[in-house]
């Protein structure tokens, strides 16, 4: 028996078959069901246990507990109330065993009528029984019952000081669960290794290192059994309060590590952004020996190849994890569909979330996080709705990876409707969320919005700043953004470079020349930030908008890096709008010698000679283009009614309104025509007639998006549209005369600002 050879057991088990002796000898039973119990063989207990027609409470808590250790909860709580109904009274060994199962199970009202019943038996006071029910109020989340249940437990020894300071660090308590220990030993009661790792996750998530090393040096003062266990503990600990080297001599001191150990190492790297490093270590585990992933160990890893965009490593892990016949469970899943959205393969990732049996709001956050950085925000609308159809409630990260979707589309009414529900589901105080919602806003046209939500948020962090700053920038509100800096300023806060690189954009779009070339001086001078090319760009931005073309060169030439296409570009479209053919023909010239020939740099040369009225050499520009194999992206302008995404494209008819909204803009022609307006042909980049280019620049996409706005929105309702290019000089003249004509405002996001038509005027002065 003591040897559990289940050989000999069967033997013997054999034996009294064969004899034909009855088993209704208790003692008999007792000691054949327990030794198939400890050797695992539940099922063939199971057997034996249903073979005897009297059985005392002794043999119904032995099969429980098997089937409870064994995690069968059901089968566990199920033989509970079987004992019960044939008239065996539970005792106090019975209870624990059915609390653990129904703690398994997360199972609350079983947990709470077996509580009742241990009332009735007078054995919810007894140590154990009450150590079992605080340990199963704590894993179901019923915090309040747990501390009330502690409060009246006449003694608590080390396991239900345990069982509370887990259930206090497990709901993230901090100073709750540090009270308990310091209370646990002014009892007498001294912290064991369970102990250590129940309230060193708390410490790590707090951040509190002092802490965590203090209790470093009690475990070092004692020697605790499941050693590996603490010290992987003190490892994850040492990771998050962002304690590499700690976390590395930890590791190094562990003599035996399991796949626990490495795993923690492995996260610790990913954690701290030394990917290459956890990659290393994940090589280095392999080498010695341990072969068992963990879902965590694949979780870092694939996270490390994302990051690194080592999408060929992340796809052999995959296709071992197959051939091994590894189940690719739901953490592995998600991990693996996280890794192929951040190294920009959204087709594998849909290919693999439309394979996966079980999904959760990981897997859905997932995949709407990859829909949006690789450009489909429809597709993460789409999915953010059949998630919700599926029964998922969303989470704090999936309203943060939507309503970046709903800025990309200036879907205005799919982001209110998804800040309303951040706010039924209390997200809304959450900082990440409101940054988000401060970016939503926004670039949905509704910068009064993101103000309000900006100066509602509880705490705001330098993001919150930066958004607000970039937010007045794109409206053209270049003082309300130097207003809001200052005051920034005063409140204590040091900005940082993206900072800077807000407040530059917003004097750019704004005209404040003055004011952008103060603050970049002020930026290395008053707060030690070093100029990035982004600063740069914006600088030379800044100078060719304001017609200082002569002084943005110099700048350029003055750069204490060597210039790219993004400065040589941002030079180039200050030519176009400012018609200086000679500099544009340099600039031009200088990206080409980069190797950088983009088709935006090649439409900005076509559009400045066709300014000029050199047809010939806006063909020859052409020309080249289509030589090289670049093609002009099409002009696509959409706009949200109802609900719903319409797009168009110049000339499109494909829209069922198609014959209504070309009526429209011809009944609009007239009236623009009567208050003096004449078609800039040189904006129509073809050197064809004059009333052909009227044509052609009558059905461009944003003409078509807000014609078909005001044939289906309300009169008082603004019209909202975004356009992936930007907007030309014969749209904004009569985008200018339709808000007089038709007394509407009349918003449009193109990629250089807002523009923000009304009563014949926009808020951008022309200067974009």
């Amino acid at each position: 028996m003591r040897s559990k050879s289940l050989i000999e057991g069967k033997k013997i088990h054999q034996c009294i078959l064969k004899s034909n002796a009855r088993i209704d000898n208790v003692v008999v039973f007792e000691k054949l069901a327990l030794f198939y119990v400890r050797c695992g063989e539940v099922k063939v207990a199971r057997v034996v246990f249903d073979q005897v027609s009297s059985r005392n409470v002794i043999l119904w808590n032995s099969i429980i507990r098997a089937y409870a250790w064994n995690g069968q909860y059901e089968k566990a709580i199920d033989l509970y109330y079987e004992m019960c109904d044939s008239g065996i009274r539970p005792n106090k060994f019975t209870f624990p065993f059915v609390l653990k199962a129904c703690s398994g199970l997360k199972s609350l009202e079983d947990g709470v009528e077996i509580h009742e019943r241990a009332k009735v038996e007078g054995l919810d006071c007894d140590v154990y029984v009450s150590t079992a029910l605080l340990d199963f109020y704590v894993k179901c989340g019923c915090l309040s019952e747990a501390q009330v249940l502690f409060g009246k437990m006449m003694y608590k020894d080390v396991v239900s000081w345990n069982a509370m300071i887990a259930g206090s660090a497990l709901h993230g308590l901090y100073e709750e669960t540090m009270r308990l220990v310091f209370e646990m030993q002014e009892t007498g009661n001294v912290p064991n290794s369970s102990t250590l790792v129940a309230i060193l996750p708390a410490i790590g998530r707090t951040k509190a290192l002092c802490q965590g090393k203090s209790v470093h040096c009690f475990r070092l003062r004692r020697a605790f059994d499941k050693e590996t266990l603490i010290e992987t503990a003190l490892l994850d600990m040492y990771a998050k309060c962002d304690s590499l080297n700690y976390a590395k001599r930890v590791f190094d001191f562990v003599g035996i590590k399991n796949e626990v150990t490495w795993s923690a190492m492995i996260g610790a790297y990913v954690l701290a952004g030394c990917m290459k490093e956890a990659l290393a270590l994940f090589d280095k585990m392999q080498i010695e020996g341990v072969v068992t992933l963990t879902p965590a160990t694949l979780g870092s890893v694939l996270r490390a190849c994302a990051k690194l965009t080592d999408i060929g490593r992340g796809r052999c892990i995959h296709g071992n994890l197959i051939k091994s016949g590894i189940c690719l469970d739901l953490t592995i899943g998600n991990s693996l569909l996280s890794m192929y959205s951040k190294s920009g393969n959204l087709d594998d990732a849909m290919n693999l979330f439309d394979e996966m049996n079980l999904k959760d709001v990981v897997s859905y956050s997932a995949i709407i996080s990859g829909c949006v950085q690789n450009g489909n925000a429809e597709e993460a609308l789409l999915m953010f709705q059949n998630m919700q159809l599926s029964g998922i409630d969303p989470d704090i990260a999936t309203m943060v990876g939507i309503l970046p979707a709903c800025a990309h589309l200036a879907a205005l009414q799919h982001g209110r409707c998804s800040h309303g529900q951040l706010t039924v589901r209390g997200f809304s105080s959450d900082i990440s969320i409101g940054n988000a919602l401060i970016d939503m806003y926004s670039k949905c046209g509704r910068v009064d919005f993101a103000k309000d939500v900006f100066y509602r948020m509880p705490k705001q962090d330098i993001i919150s700043w930066n958004a607000m700053v970039a937010g007045y920038g794109m409206h053209g509100h270049g003082m309300e953004a130097l207003t809001l800096f200052h005051y920034m300023l005063r409140k204590g806060l040091k900005p940082d470079s993206v900072s800077f690189i807000c407040l530059l954009s917003a004097c750019s779009h704004s005209g404040l020349v003055a004011e952008g070339k103060h603050w970049f001086c002020a930026m290395t001078r008053n707060f030690n930030i070093a100029p990035r090319m982004e600063h740069c760009i914006c600088m030379v931005d800044l100078l060719g908008r304001g017609g200082f073309l002569g002084e943005a060169t110099d700048f350029i030439e003055k750069m204490p890096f060597e210039p790219d296409v993004r400065i040589w570009g941002a030079l180039l479209g200050a030519c176009r709008i400012h018609r200086n053919i000679k500099l544009g023909e340099e600039v031009s010239k200088k990206i080409q010698n980069l190797g950088a020939e983009g088709t935006g740099n090649f439409v900005l040369l076509s559009n400045i000679y066709s300014a000029a009225g050199r047809w010939k050499d806006a063909a020859h520009i052409r020309l080249i283009q289509r030589n090289k194999g670049f093609k002009k992206s099409p002009g696509c302008s959409w706009i949200e009614v109802s609900g719903r995404i319409h797009a168009f494209i110049g000339g499109d008819r494909s829209h069922p309104q198609s014959a209504q909204i070309h009526e429209k803009l011809d009944e609009l022609l007239v009236e623009m025509k009567k208050l003096g307006y004449h078609a800039d042909g040189s904006f129509a980049l073809q050197d064809v007639e004059e009333e052909e280019k009227e044509r052609i620049l009558l059905y461009h996409s944003e003409k078509l998006a807000i014609a078909f706005g005001i044939l289906n929105l309300r009169p008082s309702d603004p019209i909202f549209v975004t356009k992936n290019l930007r907007v030309c000089g014969d749209c904004h003249s009569a985008i200018k005369l339709l808000s007089m004509i038709t007394n509407r405002t009349i918003i449009v996001r193109d990629t250089s600002r807002f523009h923000h038509f009304a009563l014949g005027a926009c808020n951008c002065g022309d200067f974009w």
